[in-house]
């Protein structure tokens, strides 16, 4: 695939019109460093129309019917299916995503809208019955589900276009309205986004993308008493101040994640290797549930270790946009300086560097850690970077509690043939989320996903992401 990239000056997207700001910054391109927009940098002001026009359009939202909200989302997945291949080079570009790891992410954004299309169409509240409590004889109590209103969402870098689905569209399907502010790195998939929801015919004010800086975007989408609900994915130090200054909004937090997997003895070798090493390197290993720590039963570590070391240096380096590169540029070259930082701490403590461990320009080359102890950033932080710790255990229950010896709690993983051992370590692993015979790094965009601990409040995917959108009122009919 060639891009032809055109350096073009960016609009704010206000009330469905694009708006010149009074102000622009640079992006450049994370691998080659080159400048490929010029983006908006809204002032308070330019913030507060944007607000302002989230609220006018939000009885539009909550009154139109949920088949035309469906058809809106419907409209906008055919024209993600149509423009797939210019979707999957923004986020390349924008954000040093392999191509074909691009794709996967705008097919999923796809799934994403599709659900929420489907959703916006069975959202729904129950009967009650109130006679079974003395007193409520003669009565009937049904509950509804309305829309909150105004969702102010707060996206990262790393899923540019599907974690914006994740909160764009429940928020379409429950009838509210949007004020979003993408990550600075990689907003051009945002404006992409606003224009095919214009083409798909979403009313005016109902999205707002506004693109600056935190304390002038952020602070008042989190303060502003006129937005009902907060929605954002980043880092705990950021999720802790929204929830500190949001008041009593309703808040829903995706934080950090160090992810791990336990592989209990007998376990094929052979048959996750691969598996393993995606779920450790996929787009430099920045996903919230990218694999950071295995820990291996010491009767195949060796074993494991080996191969697990082989197919790692198989993996290509290089240009996001080549279709064959797997690994490509870490998000900004402070992060390739943090990452050495970190590399070079656990060499000092003991650790073994496998394979990699060093960088080319703002690749780090995918490293492999062995014998990192637990209190080591590389271990006990989140990495958002190609490394992984693997480190051998006697027994599965030592292996819980390594896993569970973290601030975060978002995904693990096991590899084991005994439904007994499965079971204890679902019912003992600390985490939002446990995938038996996989990676942590598994996910699906209808299932609830979230964590605890320093990983975050609440859940999304389509459906539990509309109920935290929704306000639940009950109705109660007096028939005496």
């Amino acid at each position: 695939m060639n891009l032809k990239v055109q350096v073009r000056k960016k609009n704010l997207y206000i009330d469905g019109q694009w708006q010149e700001a009074t102000e622009h910054a640079s992006l450049t391109s994370p691998y080659s460093g080159d400048v490929i927009a010029y983006i908006p940098k809204a002032n308070e002001k330019e913030v507060n129309e944007a607000i302002d026009a989230a609220c006018r359009a939000k009885t539009v939202m909550a009154k139109m019917p949920a088949h035309e909200r469906a058809a809106i989302l419907e409209r906008l997945v055919d024209l993600y299916e149509k423009r797939l291949d210019e979707a999957a080079e923004i986020i390349a570009l924008e954000a040093a995503k392999p191509i074909a790891t691009a794709i996967e992410e705008v097919k999923r954004t796809i799934q994403t809208y599709k659900f929420a299309a489907e959703e916006a169409k069975r959202i729904h509240g129950e009967t009650i019955p109130l006679d079974a409590a003395p007193g409520g004889e003669k009565r009937v109590a049904y509950t509804v589900r309305e829309p909150i209103g105004v969702i102010g969402a707060i996206t990262p870098f790393n899923f540019p276009m599907n974690l914006v689905a994740h909160k764009v569209g429940p928020a379409i399907a429950a009838g509210n309205t949007v004020v979003l502010k993408p990550a600075s790195q990689t907003p051009l998939s945002s404006f992409f986004l606003a224009e095919l929801l214009q083409e798909a015919g979403l009313p005016n004010g109902a999205l707002n993308v506004i693109t600056g800086s935190g304390r002038v975007v952020g602070d008042k989408i989190v303060t502003d008493d006129r937005i009902a609900a907060i929605t954002f994915t980043g880092s705990p130090a950021v999720g802790i101040g929204i929830r500190n200054k949001a008041g009593l909004k309703r808040v829903t937090l995706e934080l950090g994640s160090n992810a791990a997997v336990i592989i209990d003895k007998g376990i094929d070798i052979d048959s996750i290797i691969n598996r393993c090493v995606k779920g450790a390197f996929s787009f430099q290993g920045q996903v919230c549930i990218s694999l950071q720590r295995i820990y291996i039963h010491e009767s195949l570590y060796e074993t494991f270790v080996q191969k697990f070391v082989e197919a790692t240096q198989q993996l290509k380096i290089g240009d996001p946009l080549d279709p064959c590169t797997d690994v490509s540029a870490l998000i900004s070259k402070e992060d390739v300086e943090r990452t050495l930082d970190w590399i070079h701490e656990a060499k000092q403590h003991g650790a073994e560097v496998a394979t990699g461990g060093i960088a080319k320009g703002n690749i780090l080359l995918p490293t492999v850690l062995l014998n990192a102890e637990s209190s080591l950033k590389v271990s006990c932080q989140e990495m958002f970077a190609p490394i992984v710790i693997i480190n051998k255990v006697q027994a599965v229950e030592g292996a819980i509690e390594q896993v569970n010896d973290s601030r975060y709690g978002l995904q693990a993983g096991i590899y084991t043939d005994n439904v007994h051992t499965a079971l204890t370590a679902a019912e003992n692993l600390h985490v939002g989320g446990i995938m038996i015979n996989d990676i942590p790094t598994f996910r699906v965009d209808n299932m609830p996903y979230g964590g605890v601990k320093e990983s975050g409040v609440g859940r999304e995917g389509i459906k539990y992401a509309v109920e935290e959108m929704t306000e639940l009122k009950l109705v109660v009919f007096n028939r005496n």
